[in-house]
């Protein structure tokens, strides 16, 4: 098959990678600056501790001159949610060229903005659960292999998980993609924002009892959204995640607090969350508006109370766009706590 991969950030490296080793053709679309760059040397992948050196078949900062030269069976974009728009509207003139559009990016709302482009019938839900860090542009480290889940509701699903698979990508079909969506993004939203505003481990916050209050509302709060939307909280590939749902519904708050320490604290090594690394980095924009956002958007249209997540959401978007105030929170849990408690009831 030929894929067509939108960005070389560790998503699209590591599945562009991982299909090329496996004899797929890949063509990247980047920068001009990092298609020159790159043109000239490999992009890596290390999997097992062994770096695995691959040439894509085109690098270009030309979607144009690509699709002079090849078909595209499936455009892959791994690209941050808040530049879907760009992609989409780059892929339009030419979306009857490409028979198939994957997502594979975090959130709940890029399909949606990918469907009105290129039109729903080619538009496929995916989600990545493995955790790649990108080293630098061009190489990237699998740090836990878990899988890809692909929506199984359009002609090519099936012969994508084949493809995957034969790149050793755990990739299996799913059949109500808004369920596999919905999800991944509750994985998405643990001391995720938290861990960004107050500048903590998942572990400090895990073992907090009120910060721990704080993400099992913002779960519940998600999974309310999802009942509305009859969605049922499912398992994706590596990723128990009906299990992890348990743990902030059913489970009784002390031994969840232990048990989210242990093993979802425990489970990131010292990495910290995505929220985190880009806040502290300089990264703008931040994709908490297409996580807790999207929360607090689907809770408004279905009439399902978010308090959580918009706190959450509005309070590292000001950080972030406002740069003094990244000190508002920091290492200061019982100011969020305090400043939570005068919108939310939560606290007894």
């Amino acid at each position: 098959m030929n894929y067509l991969i939108f960005g070389m950030g560790a998503i699209g490296t590591y599945i562009g990678g991982s299909l090329k080793l496996s004899g797929e053709r890949v063509f990247y679309l980047e920068r001009a600056e990092v298609a020159r760059r790159f043109n000239q040397q490999p992009l890596v992948v290390e999997i097992d501790g062994k770096e695995q050196p691959f040439v894509p078949d085109m690098l270009s900062d030309s979607l144009e001159a690509i699709l002079e030269r090849y078909t595209v069976d499936v455009a892959v974009v791994a690209v941050k949610s808040f530049d879907t728009p760009a992609v989409a509207s780059l892929l339009k003139p030419y979306c009857n060229q490409v028979s198939a559009v994957l997502s594979l990016q975090n959130g709940v709302e890029n399909e949606e903005i990918l469907a009105e482009f290129v039109g729903n019938e080619r538009v496929l839900a995916g989600t990545l659960t493995s955790a790649v860090a990108k080293k630098e542009t061009g190489r990237v480290v699998l740090e836990k292999k878990r899988g890809v889940g692909i929506a199984g509701d359009r002609p090519l699903s099936r012969k994508i998980v084949e493809s995957f698979n034969r790149a050793g990508l755990n990739a299996k079909l799913f059949p109500n993609a808004g369920e596999m969506k919905w999800s991944k993004l509750i994985t998405n939203l643990l001391a995720n924002a938290s861990s960004a505003i107050l500048d903590l481990t998942p572990a400090e916050i895990f073992s907090h009892p009120k910060l721990f209050k704080i993400e099992t509302e913002q779960v519940r709060e998600a999974v309310r959204v999802m009942s509305k939307l009859n969605y049922r909280v499912i398992d994706l590939p590596g990723t128990p995640v009906r299990l992890l749902s348990l743990l902030f519904h059913s489970i009784p708050e002390e031994i969840a607090r232990r048990v989210a320490g242990k093993t979802l604290a425990a489970g990131r090594g010292g990495k910290m969350p995505s929220f985190h690394v880009d806040l502290y980095r300089g990264h703008r924009p931040l994709e908490v508006d297409y996580l807790n956002g999207a929360v607090v958007r689907f809770g408004e249209r279905l009439g399902v109370a978010t308090p959580v997540n918009l706190f959450l959401n509005e309070a590292l978007l000001s950080i972030a766009e406002r740069p003094l105030e990244t000190n508002i929170y920091r290492k200061n849990p019982d100011r969020l706590i305090a400043v939570l408690s005068e919108r939310v009831r939560l606290f007894s």
